[in-house]
């Protein structure tokens, strides 16, 4: 029997595997906040962009930058370490904006998030997909859909849609008391 034949079987076989489990999983885009890798669902980006300075607009929370103008639209900017508690940095040239488009509770809505920097693409299985730990009622994991092993690495999944909803519900309220 030729063993050559077999091992190529084998390789090819979970080669197929391989490429099956990339066709079931998810595409995230990841990110860094704090050194912590993140990622939110490709399909939600729509682009990415270097950091510019937003206008700001009164009475909004400290984690809303302010506007931008995209093509014509006004696009309210989110920075996510303010958000998650992690303080101020000064950006740098890795600091980008994700533009993100979400259904929200009134409808289609866009919006960017400030992160430190992109790393890349990463593909997620259901299965490999874990439940937030149930820690205490001090950490909020309203945001966090949930959290997965890639390439060795933690990485929490965010979701989105909560997350750029209830601040920018936040920031309405806000100007409705102004």
């Amino acid at each position: 029997m030729d063993t050559s034949s077999v091992a190529g079987s084998a390789k090819g076989a979970d080669g197929m595997a391989a490429a099956e489990a990339a066709l079931t999983a998810d595409q995230y885009l990841t990110f860094q906040l704090a050194g912590q890798d993140y990622g939110l669902p490709i399909l939600s980006v729509q682009e990415i962009k270097g950091w510019e300075q937003p206008t700001r607009l009164p009475y909004s929370p400290a984690y809303v930058q302010g506007v931008i103008n995209l093509r014509g639209a006004v696009v309210p900017i989110v920075d996510l370490r303010k958000r998650f508690g992690m303080g101020d940095i000064e950006y740098s040239p890795t600091t980008v904006v994700i533009v993100v488009k979400i259904d929200g509770p009134r409808g289609r809505v866009t919006a960017g998030i400030v992160v430190d920097a992109v790393c890349g693409v990463g593909n997620v299985a259901a299965k490999d997909m874990q439940a937030v730990p149930e820690m205490s009622a001090a950490i909020d994991s309203n945001f966090i859909s949930g959290i997965s092993t890639v390439e060795g690495k933690m990485l929490i999944l965010l979701a989105i849609e909560r997350l750029v909803s209830e601040a920018l519900v936040e920031q309405s309220s806000a100007d409705k008391v102004a």
